[in-house]
């Protein structure tokens, strides 16, 4: 079963990458691949599980299911409510205090202008929510497909670099931090200048590709027929804002995970539009509450997201992860072989259990606290997953949103996102 449940995980890799050759929703291949995998697991666990009866040997694959699944839900909750937050400032028009600022409409300068923003909030809030932001931003912005697809692409590697040199930018930063391999300041000062490389190679790179002026940018963006003042719009955004800013601040003073943080920030702005809305007819201010905003959520992109994420659990849980990564230790027997393997690996498979179990085979005792290997590591998980759209929770994010397709983000960016993981590598080795 072993090899079968490896099988599987591949097919369904295959076929989420041609998912428009084959006319299959990506959702839909997903979830049949992270079930099958589970249903090969617990068909064969008495084999994987050597310990045991086989009744003994399902009972604890279920308990590994269970856990799996609580660390899903809490990633999924935590998405649901940053989308709804977004889409509430959306039907508010509030993303034009933005986009109303921003004059140009050369690709060059914009495109820089937009990385250098999501480089710097995501170290702020996390690469996850700041892709869900500008996702929302981007469709403002340009209606073109192929100026928004090659846009969201770069924006993904700046969403991953600016996660990287921060403590509560990625989740597995988090992990870090929180398990003591390293400290917050010395994570920010010794991968910001790795990770500012990681996005600046890419972006001098596509400078000398795009040329000329954005073209259908949209400055009219009423979004709704009613007529939205520019204190609401205001109200919102920056009260939306503030509750997606909130939320690691929320995680560090109750210490509870993420996604209560941002269901926190979710019941305020639903509160507050509730009231501002309150003397409106039902049917006018439908479409500016949670109960007309929340259809608009992309159910199959969490979707999506749950079978990809029930998939490589499976593979965590069947051994599969903790294998490669004694195979990469032997093999690769280097600080910096192994976890520039790591990252490119995170870009198939989720850097979190991949993190999870590097931090499982070194204990402090190997690798003190802020060594160079947690550093490098926080580097390569965190910007290492943009190389593919689907190996980073930004890169899964943005392609539900704008439904970007997997080929052509291999054939446009991943070349680009590699040149700047390898030059951050490069720079940090510089400098250590």
């Amino acid at each position: 079963m072993y090899i079968a449940i490896l099988v599987v995980f591949v097919l369904g890799y295959v076929c989420i990458a041609l998912e428009h050759t084959f006319k299959i929703d990506k959702a839909a291949i997903a979830l049949l691949t992270g079930t099958i995998c589970w249903a090969l697991f617990i068909t064969g666990g008495s084999d994987l599980i050597l310990s045991g009866s086989g009744h003994e040997a399902t009972e604890l694959i279920n308990e590994g299911l269970k856990e799996h699944l609580a660390d899903i839900a809490e990633i999924l909750f935590f998405l649901l409510g940053a989308m709804t937050i977004v889409e509430l400032i959306d039907a508010h028009e509030g993303f034009t205090v933005i986009t109303d600022r921003i004059k140009t409409t050369n690709r060059v300068k914009l495109v820089w202008i937009l990385s250098l923003l999501t480089f710097f909030l995501s170290a702020a809030l996390d690469n996850l929510t700041t892709a869900i932001v500008m996702a929302a931003l981007l469709r403002k912005l340009m209606a073109d497909r192929q100026d928004l697809w090659l846009f969201a692409g770069i924006l993904i590697i700046a969403a991953n670099a600016g996660g990287a040199w921060s403590p509560i930018g990625d989740v597995t930063t988090i992990m870090l931090w929180i398990g003591g391999q390293v400290t917050a300041m010395n994570i920010i000062t010794e991968t910001f200048l790795p990770s500012l490389v990681c996005l600046l190679i890419p972006l001098i790179i596509i400078s000398f590709r795009m040329k000329g002026d954005i073209t259908n940018i949209e400055k009219d963006l009423h979004s709704n027929e009613l007529e939205i003042s520019r204190s609401d719009k205001l109200t919102v955004f920056v009260v939306g804002i503030a509750c997606l800013l909130f939320v690691p601040v929320f995680k560090t003073v109750t210490h509870l995970p993420p996604f209560m943080g941002i269901l926190f920030g979710l019941g305020i702005i639903w509160t507050l539009t509730e009231l501002m809305h309150r003397n409106k007819d039902n049917d006018d201010k439908k479409s500016l509450t949670i109960a007309g905003v929340i259809r608009k959520i992309d159910t199959p992109s969490i979707l999506f997201f749950l079978g990809i994420l029930i998939a490589v659990g499976s593979l965590q849980s069947a051994g599969h992860l903790t294998d490669m990564a004694v195979y990469l230790d032997q093999n690769l027997n280097n600080v910096y072989a192994v976890n520039a393997s790591i990252g490119v690996l995170s870009s198939i498979v989720d850097n979190v259990p991949l993190v999870a179990g590097a931090i499982g085979m070194y204990p402090l005792e190997v690798y003190p606290q802020d060594n160079m290997f947690w550093e490098l590591l926080a580097y390569c998980a965190g910007t290492g997953g943009s190389i593919l759209i689907i190996g980073s929770a930004a890169g899964v994010a943005i392609m539900g949103i704008l439904k970007i397709d997997f080929m052509w983000y291999v054939k446009n960016i991943s070349l680009l996102a590699l040149a700047g993981y390898v030059a951050g590598i490069l720079t940090y080795m510089v400098l250590n």
